[in-house]
């Protein structure tokens, strides 16, 4: 594979010595959060069943985003590539095809570990040519995925960003997080920092069969509540609601106010969106597990990777009617730590062919 030059336990030569953009010894935590190492042979597609954590020693680490992308950030950092949270709709999937892996199962348990990325970010920050512009985190896989219990990149990375008191914003399903908090509130202190916790949905069920991987909804809620208690401002994204499993006023109604009572700063909906790679994988899954909705989900999706115009507008004045009612309101003028990081905006629709 052509990136298979920069795994950290290959003998071949890689693009920077080891001691010029990592530390020697990179900081680690207990045990192996569910991942193995993988054998020193190549890497294949489709291989393997248990989750393995394949460290890389990556050339860059601030990647700009595309203007095409028509996303409110034009920075991001992803310390990982892959992520153990296994959701079945993840739009990130289609990344791992870069890496000649498929976008199912290999994205699920062949994590990608750039154990250079915090003195990488730390020298790219200190660059003359680097304008000190936001960061965001958490866009393409979750930085605070079981992973980062071993490896611990975060707080290599927070620390870079304080120090430069460079602004940035982390949007994530994990708990790990929590250990951070410190770190996250003395970076407060010197720039914005903005904070958003994922939770479409309290349904249990769809949670253990769609989000395997991710804490369960109460436990992220607990993330905003703490953060709250600490004086964090965070936000939550209420995504994605799926069609006909999360998207009755009834759940609508009950999530939005488990969120105002977790003291989150504001929530955003986002309905589900079904992107290739994702598509497929989810598609499969739901003829799995929910064949009924087949046929509902090829007329919501039938032009492409979002639903109509009118359905979205339906969900989110749910969410917005909901958060009135339970006083979910952003406080004018407040003085708490910065702003949450937007909510992705929803490009132009792709025409892709329904499976």
């Amino acid at each position: 594979m052509r990136w298979e030059g920069l795994r950290d336990d290959s003998a071949a030569p890689a693009l920077f010595d080891r001691a010029a953009v990592a530390p020697a010894d990179p900081d680690r935590g207990t045990g192996r959060a569910g991942l193995s190492a993988p054998g020193p042979g190549p890497i294949q597609a489709g291989s393997g069943a248990s989750p393995v954590a394949i460290e890389i020693r990556a050339r860059s680490i601030i990647n700009r985003v595309p203007g095409e992308s028509q996303v409110p950030f034009q920075w991001t950092v992803n310390p990982y590539r892959g992520c153990g949270h296994a959701c079945v709709y993840c739009f990130a999937r289609r990344t791992h095809t870069y890496l000649d892996l498929d976008p199912g199962h290999d994205f699920d348990t062949k994590i990608m570990v750039k154990v250079n990325a915090g003195e990488l970010l730390r020298r790219e920050l200190a660059h003359p040519r680097w304008g000190g512009h936001p960061i965001a985190m958490g866009t393409n896989t979750d930085p605070y995925q079981r992973a980062e219990g071993r490896y611990r990149l975060m707080p290599q990375i927070i620390t870079a960003l304080r120090d430069f008191a460079n602004p940035f914003s982390i949007l994530t399903k994990g708990r790990l997080i929590l250990r951070d908090l410190p770190l996250l509130e003395q970076a407060a202190r010197v720039t914005d920092v903005g904070l958003a916790v994922s939770v479409g949905s309290l349904d249990e069920s769809v949670w253990r069969s769609a989000e395997p991987g991710t804490p369960r909804p109460a436990g992220r809620l607990d993330v905003v509540r703490r953060c709250a208690d600490r004086g964090l401002r965070c936000s939550v994204l209420m995504a994605p609601i799926l069609p006909g499993l999360t998207d009755s006023p009834d759940q609508i109604d009950a999530t939005v106010a488990a969120i105002a009572a977790a003291g989150a700063a504001s929530v955003t909906p986002i309905t589900l969106h079904l992107r290739p790679g994702a598509r497929e994988w989810y598609l499969a899954w739901l003829a799995r597990e929910h064949p009924r909705l087949v046929p509902r989900y090829r007329e919501l999706y039938r032009r492409g990777a979002y639903a109509p115009k009118p359905y979205r507008a339906l969900v989110a004045a749910r969410v917005r009617d909901s958060a009135r009612r339970h006083g979910l309101t952003r406080p004018a003028g407040s003085a708490d730590h910065r702003p949450a990081p937007p909510a992705p905006a929803e490009p132009r629709t792709e025409q892709l062919a329904l499976i």
